[in-house]
């Protein structure tokens, strides 16, 4: 891993540790040359032939002076033809999952916790090409790597859109910087900071984009979990204990419940039961612990892994690119379960999520338990033996 306290010209000469202080999520910042000698990767062609895909998020936008037009892949011919027409601009989302020198390029960025870094977006765009000022909830990385762009950013004056738009366009901008951006050139916008970028001549631009979930989504999430957890302990207790019911999941009872003249109102003891129910529920920190790591660990939406193989001694291991790797002090995360860990497993665990990669010599000194788990992780293809 990367020294942290090391300036790096990705960062305009900064140390990631005072890039985040300075910058991240407070202010805006140009890097000239972050990534010398940068191509991009992926050409045209097959950034197309990725939007053509079913399971992959793509969209076509067409400008025509004031008039926006916006398609979804997969793409037409007709469609498709477009990409020769000035003022187009063809997105895809999560390269990363599928080109491995767009994975390379997202690796950079792994100062940042991995709970936070998302995909890796392409844009390419023919002349005049973009989608308009508009701002985003989250914070992005902007690497030009084909061609120029002129980006022109501001502090967000007003959230109002145009009106009968397809897209999400800024009804008023205005314009504190601009700048053209060369190939290696880069820009970092926190959230809400509004933007503009325009092709001049052919171009490609990658995007660095971080998960940003709202409040609801998080408890949403997190609480679904929990619930499915608990329901599955409840659904083994009765398999084994058979028609007995466990004492541990009391009955709501009213034995003061006097009788009524408004039979349709809510009982306010019924109601306190439910809240009692859901604090009860979420008053386990392990439970919690556990969804949350599982659902920041899920592979991204459509990705697929090839049946892998067991580990044979004196071979190093390493995560395969798609899997999605996390921990915390008490459990290990991977593609959406979890795993309690502790001792020297935990160490080595840790190490594969924060390096992807284990020598042979580490991945020996498992215990008996660990190395069956690894095996097992080999073979559904989450490791792969090393190149």
């Amino acid at each position: 891993m990367p020294d942290i306290s090391q300036p790096t010209p990705l960062l305009a000469g900064l140390s990631p540790a005072a890039f985040m202080r300075k910058h991240w999520q407070k202010k805006p910042l140009l890097i000239r040359q972050a990534m010398p000698q940068v191509l991009p990767p992926i050409n045209k062609e097959g950034l197309l032939d990725l939007a053509n895909q079913d399971e992959i998020s793509s969209r076509m936008v067409q400008r025509q002076g004031d008039r926006w037009q916006l398609d979804m892949g997969p793409f037409t011919v007709d469609q498709a033809a477009a990409l020769t027409q000035p003022g187009t601009t063809l997105l895809v989302q999560g390269v990363d999952r599928y080109v491995p020198t767009a994975r390379a390029l997202l690796a950079h960025f792994r100062f940042l916790p991995d709970a936070r870094l998302d995909d890796l977006m392409v844009s390419y765009a023919t002349d005049g090409g973009g989608v308009g000022p508009h701002f985003d909830s989250y914070d992005v990385f902007l690497l030009q790597v084909q061609g120029r762009r002129r980006w022109r950013i501001g502090r967000l004056q007003e959230p109002r859109l145009l009106p009968n738009a397809p897209l999400k366009i800024l009804s008023h901008f205005e314009a504190e910087d601009e700048w053209v951006l060369d190939p290696g050139d880069m820009l970092y916008l926190p959230p809400l900071w509004a933007h503009d970028g325009v092709a001049e001549g052919e171009c490609m631009t990658c995007s660095i984009g971080f998960r940003a979930p709202a409040l609801d989504e998080f408890a949403r999430e997190v609480m679904q979990r929990v619930l499915d957890a608990a329901q599955d302990e409840a659904e083994l207790q009765s398999q084994t204990e058979g028609s007995v019911r466990h004492s541990a999941q009391p009955l709501y009872r009213d034995p003061k419940q006097p009788a009524t003249s408004h039979p349709a109102r809510i009982p306010e003891g019924m109601q306190a039961f439910a809240e009692q129910a859901v604090a009860r529920l979420m008053a386990q920190p392990q439970s919690r612990a556990c969804a949350l790591g599982e659902w920041l660990s899920e592979p991204a939406q459509g990705t697929w892994f090839d049946e892998g193989k067991v580990w044979d001694s004196g071979q190093s291991m390493q995560l395969d690119d798609r899997s999605r790797m996390l921990y915390d002090n008490h459990h290990v995360f991977i593609n959406g379960e979890s795993f309690r860990a502790g001792g020297h497993d935990a160490v080595l665990m840790r190490h594969l999520a924060d390096h992807r990669v284990l020598s042979s010599s580490q991945i020996s000194s498992l215990s008996t338990e660990a190395f069956v788990l690894f095996n097992d992780w080999a073979g559904a293809g989450w490791l792969r033996v090393q190149a």
